[in-house]
């Protein structure tokens, strides 16, 4: 094995996508994704059993087209890793399932990692970009995930701040969506509803925000209050008869969760002394959560980075990239002793390592 620059296959399959990707070292060389959610959008949200069926049919294909984008062979891979968690119970065994099962049948390492560092991780695989620098802060926001982590290194020490103690953001945006009429998944279509809207329109919520819940959650989040709001304004309105001004209900909420994701986020920056902050998950696709995040921190002095938007969701890449780095700082694989973890807290970056012998 090339420990500065290995070749790695990761597997993700944490939710409702199925991704591969292939890394060499911190060089992108595929990254395949197989989405079943136009599957999940009869329901208007994530089926965990109809995304773990989705994950056995898409793996194989899946595999063989990242391998011939890349334009490697299995046996040429120094080492397979996986998600081990947190995500979808199902989802999750299907992938750990098949990267036993690949690895075991190739003779390689097995790396079994955190989803959430993943995220983290996939900055590295940025083009042309420096190196991530020690410490940062980061926000990581996606469907299933709204997280505040203090990342010392990427590889042995990362701090959970805050985190969201009821819906994610990105299950907030699909929520008020459902309200509002738009399709599912309800983040791109409030997005494109909100460009005509005016985000000072109405003053929604600012969860956790006041003086008493920062004593208590200072870094933490809640999305689902918010949500209620605008069930209940729209509710006022019609029932006054009154016509409802989607695009600014759109951009008004959308600027509520902005708002509060960059404040706690830049207000962990200055508590801590770290002038940098990685934006990481599907959400930050929202391009005026972008926009405010560049603004605001720029104001503070604190440099923003940004994987490619290829990257920012769920992908095999980043699961692959992490495990490069810890093969590059000398860890070793996981044993087979792992399994899937629902809720596998972010201080656990690698699982089931191997120990040293006496």
């Amino acid at each position: 094995m090339t420990r500065a620059e290995p070749l790695v296959l990761g597997i993700e399959t944490s939710c409702d996508e199925t991704g591969i990707g292939i890394v060499r070292g911190t060089t992108l060389l595929s990254n395949t994704i197989a989405s079943s959610m136009d599957e999940h959008a009869r329901y208007g949200g994530v089926v965990p059993e109809v995304a773990a069926r989705a994950h056995l049919e898409a793996l194989a294909p899946a595999i063989e087209a990242a391998v011939a984008e890349a334009g490697v062979r299995l046996e040429e891979l120094d080492a397979v890793a996986v998600t081990s968690g947190p995500g979808l119970a199902g989802a999750l065994m299907v992938g750990v399932g098949a990267a036993k099962a690949l690895a075991v049948s190739l003779e390689k390492p097995l790396y079994a990692v955190n989803h959430l560092v993943g995220h983290i991780a996939a900055d590295i695989l940025t083009p042309d970009a420096d190196p991530l620098e020690y410490p940062t802060i980061a926000l990581l926001v996606s469907g299933g995930h709204t997280s505040l982590l203090h990342v010392r290194d990427l590889t042995s020490d990362v701090e959970l701040l805050g985190e969201t103690i009821d819906d994610a953001a990105g299950e907030a945006f699909d929520k008020v969506a459902r309200i509002l009429g738009l399709p599912y998944p309800g983040g791109p279509h409030i997005d494109r509803v909100a460009a005509d809207g005016d985000p000072a329109a109405i003053r929604f919520p600012r969860g956790l925000s006041r003086a008493s819940d920062l004593e208590r959650h200072r870094w933490d989040f809640s999305f689902s209050g918010l949500k209620t709001s605008v069930a209940r304004w729209i509710e006022q309105r019609e029932a006054a008869g009154e016509v409802i001004p989607l695009a600014d209900v759109a951009a008004s909420f959308r600027e509520a969760v902005v708002d509060v994701l960059v404040a706690k986020a830049l207000d962990a920056c200055a508590e801590k002394g770290v002038p940098r902050l990685l934006l990481g998950g599907g959400v930050i696709a929202n391009r005026r959560l972008r926009e405010v995040a560049l603004e605001r921190a720029a104001e503070r002095g604190v440099t923003v980075r940004i994987p490619p938007l290829s990257l920012c969701t769920d992908n095999g890449a980043m699961i692959a990239a992490l495990a490069a780095q810890l093969i590059a700082s000398g860890r070793p694989p996981s044993t087979l002793a792992f399994g899937a973890d629902s809720t596998l807290p972010v201080t656990e970056i690698q699982v089931a390592e191997e120990q040293a012998g006496p």
